[in-house]
């Protein structure tokens, strides 16, 4: 039995293009991704400008895309992070609220996740009010699936070195007053898990009252460290055996679209193979799968290179790589050439 296994854009820096989602899409149905969230955090009308209107055109490549999605039964959704939203809840700010929530009903969004991550968290009440917040927005949504990420969604202490301590018993007041019928992502003990174990799955549902949905930081590669490897090895640490105690499997894809297929397989294999999952296997497979044999064989015999050395310490890849009329091998060179590189303060914008 698989997961409730799906896709969500949610990373930092240069976000995909409209082609490039629905080619992953199409792509990945098939293998059991059954959902795909637009979430890019470059994406201001959904974030610090949450208050204002798509712009035409992006507006029309959403409703493109819904429709795409649906045509291949595989579920869309959109995760609004509606920024420090909790800090007053007014008049002003239910009217904003209520407009971006029926734009987004017009669109046709099947799942809707409210996004309190990356924000200042260190309130009294924070739990309340951001509750209150969901269940107002529960009233209001025509999403048939709620999801929220809290403003701690790890134990990971980075978040409260950066947003501020977390309040006492934050999780556990969450989760008690929130209704069950909405899923709460959960990332793991740190922001990008190394490890999904049963027994700290088990202790985060009885912290949550409901089983965790996993926001799953692996591929992805933003900020300024991580953008510069590439995250291409099979799936570890996400054993089958978690299927029951889980809600769901979001995976928070890689910044080249075209090699994020290649994890995305690997983690599908691992649910169906179970026991007999073999991640170096399922690499190379996967790896031949999206980028044909002759390149996939060569980027399996440089995996080293591009996911652990990265780009400061790798010399003389681009003529190698350039040689391959593929999208894949394509990427491969524009990480390269450092196409995909973030800052921190780039960060702090979106």
């Amino acid at each position: 039995m698989t997961a409730d296994l799906g896709l969500i854009e949610g990373f930092y820096g240069k976000p995909w293009s409209w082609e490039a989602r629905g080619e992953a899409v199409a792509f990945l149905a098939p293998h059991g991704y059954r959902f795909y969230y637009y979430a890019p955090k470059a994406d201001g009308f959904l974030r610090r400008r949450w208050r204002e209107p798509h712009p035409p055109d992006m507006e029309k490549g959403l409703r493109q895309l819904s429709a795409h999605c649906r045509s291949l039964d595989v579920r869309f959704g959109v995760g609004l992070s509606p920024y420090e939203i909790y800090r007053s809840f007014d008049v002003e700010a239910r009217g904003a609220l209520a407009g971006k929530l029926a734009l987004l009903d017009s669109i046709g969004v099947d799942d809707l996740a409210i996004l309190f991550d990356d924000m200042r968290g260190d309130l009294p009440g924070l739990a309340e009010m951001q509750v209150d917040i969901l269940h107002w927005v529960r009233e209001r949504s025509k999403a048939t699936r709620l999801l929220v990420c809290p403003s701690y969604y790890t134990d990971d202490p980075i978040l409260d070195r950066f947003f501020g301590e977390r309040p006492a018993n934050y999780l556990e007041d969450f989760g008690r007053r929130l209704d069950p019928a909405i899923d709460i992502f959960w990332t793991g003990e740190e922001v990008c898990a190394r490890a999904f174990s049963p027994g700290h799955l088990a202790r985060v549902a009885a912290q949550l009252g409901r089983k965790p949905f996993l926001w799953d930081n692996y591929p992805v590669n933003d900020g300024p460290v991580m953008s510069q490897f590439l995250h291409l090895r099979g799936f570890t640490g996400r054993p089958a055996s978690i299927r029951p105690q889980i809600a769901g499997h979001a995976v928070n894809v890689a910044s080249q679209p075209v090699l994020s297929r290649i994890p995305a397989l690997t983690l599908a294999d691992s649910y169906r193979l179970g026991d007999n999952y073999e991640y170096g296997a399922a690499f190379a497979r996967a790896a031949e799968t999206i980028l044909g044999t002759e390149l996939g064989r060569l980027v399996r015999g440089d995996l080293m290179l591009l996911q652990d050395l990265g780009i400061e310490r790798v010399q003389g890849l681009q003529e190698r790589y350039a040689a391959f009329d593929h999208p894949g091998a394509r990427e491969i060179v524009a990480w390269l050439d450092g196409v995909w590189r973030i800052t921190r303060e780039e960060m702090s914008t979106q």
